[in-house]
């Protein structure tokens, strides 16, 4: 029984917090658009049979987002946008965390603290404070100025330049983190043993650093990719008009357009899309201790 109750609690807050909310979007996306609150007609009922339930599906709101060139090319760009973003993540982070893993022990709970400083602080004032450094009289164009190095201020605001600052910055520590949990569970012996048998360091780091650290850099690459492909904060204040990402035109779509229906294809469209990281990323996390054993 005890058993029962540990395993049946996750799968009931899973039921309650995501199954329900998805059938529910899932069924305003089989529905009709109108004019009325909520701004859409119900067509699915489960009082007339199984028969009566089928005839009545309605996937007209699907079959739009297949002709509509927009949305489309969202999910493209927001997918494009993700993976450069991830990809600049794994680029500082891997020798912040090298960097941490390498560090003295007596330091490395301070370096950690650090890394997940920013958590400290709302999200939202966060971005809000790349508004203010990237804007053309900011912090940013002020000190390069300053510097030298440029005569007129760049123009970095409302731009993708600034998402994938705002991304990067904002998705940083959640690669940083696993990346040095494998690190830091490195045996120096092995590294050790490869330049006694001949290797540089630097072959030493990318023959046996590198490879043993795979699983931190996949888990890192996936919790960021993942969030970020559904972004729509960072896109919507610091990128421009000619940023386009799912997030936004979700957002669009139920708050400008009231098209509640077409919104629901949207984010049904958009979760089946990240399940298959999502689903990759457990597989890779049930290989990591079978690797280990």
């Amino acid at each position: 029984m005890r058993r029962f109750v540990l395993i049946a609690l996750p799968y009931l807050w899973l039921l309650l917090l995501f199954l329900v909310p998805f059938a529910i979007v899932l069924k305003i996306a089989l529905s009709d658009t109108a004019v009325a609150i909520p701004p859409y007609t119900p067509v699915l009922g489960g009082g007339d049979g199984i028969g009566a339930f089928l005839r009545q599906l309605d996937f007209e709101n699907f079959v739009w987002l297949t002709e509509d060139d927009l949305y489309w090319k969202a999910y493209l760009s927001s997918a494009r946008i993700a993976a450069v973003s991830t990809g600049l993540t794994l680029l500082l982070g891997y020798p912040i965390a090298y960097g941490m893993a390498r560090a003295p022990e007596e330091w490395r709970p301070t370096l950690m603290m650090l890394v997940i400083l920013p958590f400290w602080t709302s999200f939202l004032i966060r971005v809000y404070a790349w508004m203010g450094i990237l804007s053309t009289e900011g912090f940013l164009n002020q000190a390069l100025i300053w510097i030298g190095v440029i005569n007129e201020p760049l123009t970095i605001l409302n731009t993708n330049t600034a998402v994938y600052i705002g991304i990067v910055y904002t998705y940083l520590p959640f690669m940083i983190l696993p990346v040095y949990a494998a690190l830091d569970r490195l045996d120096d012996s092995l590294i050790e043993a490869a330049e006694d048998l001949g290797c540089s360091r630097l072959q030493a780091f990318w023959l046996v650093t590198v490879p043993l650290s795979r699983n931190g850099i996949v888990a890192g690459c996936f919790l960021v990719f993942i969030p970020a492909l559904g972004e729509f904060v960072i896109p919507s204040l610091l990128g421009g008009s000619g940023t386009l990402m799912i997030g936004k035109v979700l957002w669009e779509e139920f708050f400008s357009n009231r098209d509640w229906p077409v919104a629901s294809a949207v984010a049904v469209v958009l979760l089946l899309i990240l399940v298959v990281p999502i689903v990759l990323f457990q597989r890779n996390q049930q290989k990591q201790p079978e690797a280990e054993h």
